[in-house]
Parts: C-alpha cells; structure tokens; sequence
C-alpha cells in the first residue's frame, strides 16, 4: 500500500510538473507569436506654423485635412484583397539623401498620376528637386513643402 500511495504521488507529481512545463512553454510560444508592430500608424513632425502647414499640403497635395491634420484609409484595391505595403527605412545620420532640408525626416506619400501631379506642382510654384525617376517598383520625384522640408512622392506599380 506504501507503494502504491508513493507510486500515486510520484504521478501526480510527474503531472503536475508536466502541466507546469506546458503551459510555460505555451505562454513562451504565444509571446513569441505576438505581432508587436503592425505598420505605420501616423507621421508626425514639428514645423514654424502647423496651421499654415497643414493648409500647404491641402493646396497642394490634396490631403483631406481637419483640424488634427490628416487620416488616410489604407486600401490597394478598392475591393481592399490586395495587400499593400509601407516602407520603413532608417538612413545614416551622415545620410546627404534628405538635402537641402536640414531635417532629420523625409516622408514618402503615395500618390496617382505623378506626372499629372508633378505638371500641376510646378504650375503652383512647388519646388521639384528632380526629373521622374522610374524603377520596377513604380516613379519617384522629390519636392519641398512649404517649410522647405524634402518630400518623395511615389506612385506605386501596380
């Protein structure tokens, strides 16, 4: 009967330390498997005069503003199956990409028809800092905005 009560504990012992295990490794897999950052959830910048700002890409770049800036719905397609994508890229601090700004920033927008747009910016005094540039994965132009900060305008391939 000795043997039996040692043999019954010794299981439950087994077991419980079994269980312990499990769910240790389990919690250590789930945490592994959480997704920390999903994307980009905004841009934010400093600038002399946010109001004056925020009516400049209004004019120019067409951003739907309001009084907290700018919100975009992030669709490919309008049947919103295609995935799409937002690049984030960290420079060398010695980087001359974002010249002339002083600027520690750059920020890359979307945009339909750049040559349409770009033919339209320069009729409305917008600075362009390049000619097209077109690659497999779609046409870049940089611009200044109106603090003189460099902007890139990109028009995905589809």
């Amino acid at each position: 009967m000795k043997s039996q009560i040692l043999l019954t504990l010794g299981m439950a012992g087994l077991f419980c330390a079994g269980f312990t295990t499990h769910s240790l490794i389990q919690q250590s897999t789930q945490t592994q498997q959480m997704k920390k950052v999903t994307g980009i959830g905004g841009i934010f910048f400093k600038c002399k005069d946010p109001k004056k700002i925020t009516e400049w890409y209004h004019q120019h770049l067409g951003l739907d503003t309001n009084p907290y800036g700018a919100s975009f719905e992030w669709y490919e397609s309008p049947d919103s199956t295609k995935k799409a994508q937002t690049q984030w890229t960290a420079f060398p601090e010695t980087s001359k990409y974002f010249e002339p700004s002083q600027q520690s920033f750059m920020i890359n927008y979307r945009v339909e028809n750049l040559v349409a747009l770009v033919a339209s910016l320069k009729e409305e005094g917008v600075t362009i800092l390049d000619e097209i540039a077109s690659y497999d994965y779609g046409k870049f132009v940089h611009i200044l905005d109106g603090e003189g900060n460099k902007v890139q305008l990109w028009e995905p391939i589809d």
